[in-house]
């Protein structure tokens, strides 16, 4: 039959994966996301969540969803632009503006959604988009995009500031597009943000940046990234940030001006043919950004923990990247050497990811350690003494 031998060209793929040692799974959990997890009816110490602060289980935030559902109802019903925006998602999105110092903000549903937004509907014919090459695989997609509107793309070396600037000085395009994660997802290094912004000034152009794991734990109050280098909300910035990680809930944002927030809304083809998210996500993120600007504390606790980490894997045979965010990647090299390392700290019910080809570059898997202001100083010890004993 023509199904059975369309499903087993997929079967042979997949063979490959796994025989590659790059085949993937999900595991279930039977508890809510904390620095405790039941998998498979085992207690496992999570280090494999975004959840920085903390914030996904807290109780408070529980309530202010359940509150907000059964005041506002289960689903918002619609897109934004035809019925579905309610108060909750006004809210959240001037109290998002105000803290990120921006004139306006918009609400997606997911980072990759708000991320798929931005590139393509600011660059098409005749634009040019300068992107890092190790740029979230959401803002890829958004470049993949921008090029079939017809933009010229052009990739520059990881945080290499000499390279992107010689393409956009020999650029004659009408709109310039440099596009950036700030904190990379897989490497924990930061962008050279205050460099890519005089860049974007002398060379009139927009500077996209993804802050979704600097948004809530870098700058003042939280406040993200561009804070933390001290860098104004400027006309030519456009901020994404995401609000599953830090926030501990879920969705995205977009701040910028007044005008291209407008653009956004009117342009944005994810933003405009994609329905709303449940208020009730909304009215737990109001209860998340206070939670956040008042997480000075939780702050420190993080970043405590992340310097305990390092400095009792300093000197292991595998390296640490110098990261200094919640993203610890320890570079095991070969995949197979990876998921086997994984696996063996998931039997001393450490839970930590192997992360494989291509979300990372051939010959650097890793274990990608999340480090949470919910861990115990114990917490880090243990692993570090698994690693260190099976080193």
């Amino acid at each position: 039959m023509p199904a059975d031998r369309l499903n087993a060209e997929l079967a042979t793929e997949l063979e490959e994966l796994a025989a590659a040692g790059l085949n993937r799974r999900r595991r279930v959990l039977e508890s809510r996301c904390g620095r405790i997890a039941t998998v498979d009816g085992r207690e496992m110490l999570n280090f494999a969540a975004n959840d920085y602060l903390g914030l996904a289980g807290d109780p408070a935030i529980a309530q202010a969803m359940a509150n907000a559902a059964l005041a506002w109802g289960a689903g918002s019903g619609a897109s934004h632009l035809v019925s579905g925006h309610l108060v909750p998602h006004e809210t959240i999105e001037q109290g998002l503006a105000a803290f990120t110092g921006f004139p306006r903000a918009l609400s997606f549903s997911t980072g990759y959604l708000a991320n798929l937004a931005v590139t393509p509907t600011l660059a098409g014919r005749g634009d040019a988009v300068f992107a890092d090459k190790l740029n979230h695989a959401s803002l890829i997609d958004a470049m993949q995009l921008a090029k079939a509107n017809g933009a010229t793309v052009q990739r520059y070396p990881h945080n290499d500031v000499a390279a992107l600037e010689r393409l956009l000085a020999a650029s004659d395009a009408r709109r310039k597009v440099i596009v950036t994660d700030a904190v990379f997802s897989m490497d924990g290094d930061l962008a050279p943000l205050p460099a890519l912004f005089e860049l974007a000034e002398r060379h009139d152009a927009w500077l996209v940046v993804d802050d979704a794991h600097g948004f809530g734990v870098l700058g003042p109050q939280g406040r993200g990234s561009l804070a933390h280098f001290h860098l104004p909300a400027s006309p030519r910035v456009l901020l994404m940030g995401t609000l599953g990680k830090a926030a501990g809930v879920g969705g995205a944002f977009v701040a910028g001006s007044a005008t291209a927030i407008d653009y956004l809304l009117n342009k944005g083809r994810s933003y405009i043919f994609t329905t709303a998210a449940p208020p009730a996500v909304a009215g737990a993120l109001a209860c998340s950004l206070q939670l956040i600007a008042d997480g000075d504390a939780l702050r420190r606790r993080l970043f405590e923990r992340i310097a305990r980490l390092r400095d009792g894997l300093a000197g292991l045979r595998w390296p640490l990247l110098p990261s200094p965010t919640a993203i610890q990647p320890l570079i095991v090299g070969d995949n197979a050497a990876a998921v086997a390392l994984s696996q063996a700290l998931w039997e001393r019910g450490l839970w930590v990811p192997a992360i494989r080809p291509p979300t990372v570059p051939k010959g650097t898997a890793r274990l990608r350690i999340s480090v949470s202001a919910a861990h115990e100083a114990a917490d880090i010890d243990r692993l570090v003494d698994a690693l260190k004993e099976l080193a």
